[in-house]
């Protein structure tokens, strides 16, 4: 399974662990987190969600043939169903985060309530070198989150940022030792999931717009799939294919 599910305590732990991708995620495994994501939901017994890759990867973003592959982005497309499960879930959501953070690895840790990382860590948004737009709300959740600017540097120019660079800015919560970082995270979600539940959920709604970030969702994908239908983003996966 590229998706492991554990549970403990009140956390529900997935593992992205398709280590001989670098955690690229594909359709199966969007189809697998959406499915766990919504078993989380529906247990009372979950309290919070850990995600978490390999010690030295997080996920490289879209395994791109596949996504290529996946059809029209409508509400039947495993990609926008997660998308849109980030968006509605209702439950705390930390993330331990190692190594590369690229693409959606980067985005989904935008509605993720506590993330923390280690320094060998490094967070891109390639969006435009590839003739594309942001996604999973980033448009919207990223400047709010680190300012107008920097996040112009990390969506228009596809700056790359370091695990110091993302603690400064507001987009981790901590930097953690590599070798204990898993550890430490799933020890801040069993704070959390002993916490009061319903005191949890209220206080991370309350902190939450999910009308303007559903709408910012909805906005991207027709910008998304009209530039992937474009010369620019056909180009730029064909140069993508042939160093492959």
């Amino acid at each position: 399974m590229a998706i492991e599910l554990t549970q403990q305590q009140g956390v529900l732990v997935l593992t992205l662990a398709r280590l001989d991708k670098k955690n690229a995620l594909s359709q199966q495994m969007y189809r697998d987190l959406v499915s766990a994501l919504e078993q989380a939901q529906a247990d009372p017994e979950v309290r919070v969600v850990l995600f978490q890759g390999s010690a030295d990867c997080f996920s490289a973003g879209n395994d791109l043939v596949d996504f290529l592959g996946g059809g029209a982005l409508n509400a039947e497309h495993p990609t926008v169903q997660f998308l849109q499960k980030l968006a509605s879930f209702t439950k705390p959501m930390v993330a331990a985060v190692s190594g590369l953070a690229i693409g959606i690895g980067t985005t989904m840790l935008l509605h993720c309530d506590l993330v923390y990382a280690s320094s060998p860590c490094r967070f891109q948004l390639p969006f435009t070198q590839l003739g594309l737009c942001p996604e999973a709300a980033s448009s919207l959740l990223l400047p709010k989150l680190v300012g107008l600017q920097r996040a112009s540097a990390m969506l228009l120019l596809s700056e790359a940022v370091t695990a110091e660079q993302a603690l400064q800015m507001g987009m981790v919560n901590e930097l953690v030792d590599a070798p204990k970082l898993l550890d430490y995270a799933l020890g801040k979600a069993l704070k959390l999931a002993a916490l009061p539940a319903d005191a949890v959920q209220t206080s991370r709604a309350l902190m939450r717009q999910p009308a303007a970030v559903a709408g910012a969702i909805q906005a991207e994908l027709q910008q998304f799939e009209r530039l992937l239908a474009g010369p620019d983003c056909q180009q730029a996966v064909r140069s993508f294919l042939q160093k492959k």
